[in-house]
């Protein structure tokens, strides 16, 4: 098996965003653990990690599958890596809202659009890669699941 740069690229990239996510995160704890009303169905602290990290090694190993299949076989290649991108953005800019800013309300909204990105992107990669699309499934649903949780943060705050 050749060694392609994507092997290191693409990975790299999943590194950057949970940095910098975890990076914002960490600054709004003390704010998030001492100031907030939280919901009941708020999972414990150790499920989050572990959430996010299996959703990234995941999202990580769909894109390399998606990569690996080129631009002659992914239909719409260009539109596939570009939302990729944009969700990445997107999911580094809700950790800034929320957890830095404290803008729950706005994190919210930014939420919906992480959302829609996730599922235009699940929808354009089952056309070329069932194995992607189901490996995208978690951070769909994690993210579903995370637009209620701050839903219920928002109304109860």
């Amino acid at each position: 098996m050749k060694l392609k740069p994507n092997y290191f690229i693409i990975p790299l990239i999943t590194v950057s965003v949970i940095l910098l996510g975890g990076l914002f995160s960490r600054w709004g704890l003390p704010w998030y653990n001492d100031q907030l009303i939280r919901p009941e169905i708020t999972p414990p602290s150790w499920v989050f990690p572990l959430a996010w990290n299996t959703i990234f090694i995941l999202t990580t190993i769909a894109v390399l599958i998606l990569w690996h299949q080129g631009r002659k076989k992914v239909r719409e290649f260009a539109t596939v890596i570009g939302l990729f991108a944009v969700n990445a953005f997107l999911n580094v800019l809700w950790s800034f809202l929320f957890f830095y800013l404290h803008w729950i309300g706005l994190a919210l909204l930014e939420m919906l659009f992480l959302e829609i990105t996730l599922v235009w992107l699940v929808m354009l990669v089952k056309r070329s890669s069932i194995i992607a699309a189901v490996l995208l499934w978690p951070y769909l649903l994690w993210v579903g699941f995370a637009t209620y949780l701050t839903l219920l943060i928002f109304n109860l705050n």
